[in-house]
C-alpha cells in the first residue's frame, strides 16, 4: 500500500505547477510551453517563494524508491543520511538504496529550474553552468551538491504534543528540492506570511525553493526562500542541494551583463569562503536560539528604515523619489539606472519614462528623517567639541596650578547634568559647595570645602573650611562656590 496520504483540493495551493518535460532547455526555437513554465516558476516564485515541479512518471518512481529506503533505512530509529555523488563508502558504512538515481534525477530537475531563472532574468540559460560541478563529474571527484534522506517515526507518548521545528531556515545553494511522503513544509511569501507549501505533496511533486548563493550571484532579483518544518511525524523526505563548486567565484557579472542595477553589497566573493561566512552565521543564530519561540520562527529579516529611504547606490535619501507604472519608487542614481535600462530592477517590468510621477509622500518621510539625521549628528558633533574644550581648558588650568579663572571652566549642577561625559569640571584648589547624596553624612552637606585632590572616575577629595575634615566626593555632589575677595588667599594657605 502506498504510503502517500491523497492529496487535497489543487485550490489550496497557491504554488504554480510546471512539468519538468516542458522545462528542460533544449536546442532550437523557444516553444510556448517552454515560456509558460518559465514564466510560470518566475511568477511563483515572486510571489510565494517557492513552486511546484511536476515529475514524469519514470523519476516520480525513482524518487518513490528513495522514500521508501529511507524508511526501511531508518527502520530503527530516526536519522538524517547526506549522500554525494563520487564520495566512497567508508569501511562498514551503509547507504540507503537508490541513492545514486535520485541524485542524478533530482540533480537534473534542479539544473533546469536554474536555466529557466536564469532565462526569466534575460540571462542565457547557462549563465550559472559554470559555477556548478561538471556534468558527468571527472573520476575521483565528490560533488558540491548534496541530497539528505531523513526520516522520523513520531511516536509520541500519550497526550504529548508532536515536535515541531518553528525556526525559519534558508538553504545556501542555488536551488532546493524537496520531496516527502507526507506535507511538513512551510514556506513563508515576501509578504511575511508562512503557508503550507507542500499541502499537495504527492509522489509526483517537488517543492522548488531557492537558496542564498542564488540570491547573491542575481544581486537580489531571485530572494532566497525562508521555510520551515512544521512536521517531523511518521515522515521521509529527500531534500536535493544545488551548490555552487568550492572553488567558484560568485559574481553578478550576468546580471550586470543584461543590464541589471547591482547593489554595492553584491561584492564577488569565492564560493568556500561565502559558505564559510554562511555557516559561521547559522552556527552563532543556533546558539542563541536553542529553543526559539513561535515568534521567533516568524520573525523575517526586515531592512532599517533609512535603508528603505535611502538609494542603493548612492545611499542619499530618495529626496526625488518616482513612482513607476509598476508601484515601485526610486531615485537618485537607482532611478537613472532603470530608466536607463527600461525596466524595474524589482520586478522586472517595462518602464516608460513618461509614466513616471513624484512620490510626494515618500519624499516628504525621507526628507524628515533627513532633517532628523543631520539634527542629530549636528547635536553630537556640538556636544563633543564643548566637551574637548572644557576638558582642555581644565586641563591647562591644572598645569599652571592656578585656580583664579575656576570660575570659568568649572560647571555647576545644571551644566554637570548637561554634560554628563565631563567628570573633572573642578581643579585643585578651587573652593567648592558639598551639595551631598544621601550616603553624604549630614555635618559635610552645605558646608563649603576646597578641593585638594583629583581622584579617578570623576572623585575628588574635598577638605572642610571650617572643620578641617576630608571627604571623597564625586563631582555631582559638589557645586562651585565664587570665592570672596578677602577669602582668596585661603584656600592655598589650606593646601601646607
Amino acid at each position: 500500500m502506498s504510503t502517500f496520504p491523497p492529496p487535497p483540493p489543487a485550490a489550496r495551493i497557491p504554488l504554480s505547477r510546471v512539468r519538468v518535460d516542458d522545462l528542460a532547455p533544449f536546442d532550437g526555437a523557444t516553444t510556448p510551453a517552454y515560456s509558460r513554465a518559465v514564466d510560470a516558476i518566475a511568477e511563483s516564485l515572486k510571489r510565494h517563494s517557492a513552486a511546484a515541479v511536476e515529475l514524469p512518471a519514470a523519476d516520480a518512481a525513482v524518487v518513490r524508491c528513495a522514500l521508501e529506503s529511507a524508511r526501511a533505512f531508518f527502520r530503527a530509529r530516526p536519522g538524517l543520511y547526506v549522500y554525494r555523488a563520487g564520495r566512497p563508502l567508508d569501511d562498514g558504512e551503509l547507504s540507503p538504496a537508490c541513492m545514486a538515481d535520485a541524485f542524478r534525477c533530482l540533480g537534473k530537475v534542479a539544473r533546469a529550474a536554474l536555466s529557466a531563472i536564469a532565462q526569466n532574468l534575460r540571462l542565457r540559460s547557462d549563465a550559472f553552468s559554470h559555477l556548478l560541478d561538471d556534468s558527468p563529474l571527472p573520476l575521483n571527484e565528490v560533488s558540491a551538491s548534496e541530497l539528505l534522506v531523513s526520516f522520523s517515526h513520531g511516536h509520541l507518548q500519550s497526550g504529548q504534543a508532536p515536535t515541531v521545528g518553528l525556526r525559519s531556515e534558508a538553504d545556501r545553494g542555488f536551488v532546493t528540492l524537496v520531496a516527502s511522503d507526507h506535507p511538513g513544509i512551510e514556506v513563508c511569501n515576501p509578504s511575511g506570511h508562512w503557508y503550507l507549501a507542500d499541502g499537495v505533496s504527492g509522489p509526483n511533486d517537488l517543492l522548488l525553493l531557492t537558496g542564498r548563493a542564488l540570491s547573491h550571484v542575481t544581486a537580489g532579483l531571485r530572494l532566497n526562500s525562508q521555510y520551515r518544518t512544521t512536521n517531523v511525524e511518521d515522515r521521509a523526505s529527500l531534500m536535493f542541494r544545488l551548490m555552487p563548486r568550492a572553488n567558484a567565484i560568485l559574481d553578478c557579472s550576468p546580471i550586470s551583463a543584461a543590464g541589471h542595477c547591482i547593489p554595492q553589497i553584491y561584492q564577488p566573493i569565492s564560493a568556500s569562503q561565502f559558505m564559510d561566512g554562511l555557516h559561521a552565521h547559522e552556527h552563532i543564530v543556533s546558539h542563541h536560539l536553542e529553543a526559539p519561540s513561535e515568534s521567533q520562527g516568524n520573525f523575517v529579516n526586515e531592512p532599517s528604515l533609512r535603508s528603505v529611504l535611502s538609494d542603493p547606490l548612492s545611499g542619499a535619501f530618495l529626496e526625488d523619489a518616482m513612482v513607476l507604472s509598476c508601484g515601485h519608487s526610486f531615485g537618485g542614481l537607482m532611478l537613472k539606472k532603470v530608466l536607463e535600462m527600461a525596466r524595474c530592477s524589482i520586478c522586472n517590468g517595462e518602464v516608460d519614462a513618461a509614466s513616471l510621477f513624484p512620490n510626494l509622500a515618500l519624499r516628504a518621510v525621507a526628507t524628515v528623517v533627513k532633517m532628523e539625521d543631520d539634527r542629530r549628528l549636528f547635536h553630537n558633533a556640538a556636544l563633543r567639541k564643548r566637551r574637548k574644550e572644557i576638558t582642555e581648558h581644565t586641563d591647562t588650568q591644572r598645569r599652571n596650578g592656578s585656580s583664579k579663572d575656576s570660575s570659568e571652566v568649572g560647571l555647576d549642577a545644571e551644566s554637570s547634568r548637561a554634560f554628563k561625559g565631563v567628570q573633572f569640571p573642578f581643579v585643585v584648589g578651587e573652593r567648592v559647595l558639598i551639595m551631598g547624596n544621601k550616603r553624604t553624612p549630614d555635618k559635610f552637606v552645605g558646608k563649603e570645602a576646597v578641593v585638594t585632590s583629583q581622584c579617578l572616575n570623576g572623585w575628588y577629595l574635598v577638605e572642610a573650611v571650617d572643620s578641617g575634615e576630608s571627604i571623597r566626593l564625586q563631582y555631582r555632589s559638589l557645586k562651585k562656590v565664587q570665592a570672596q575677595p578677602e577669602m582668596r588667599g585661603r584656600p592655598q594657605a589650606l593646601l601646607h
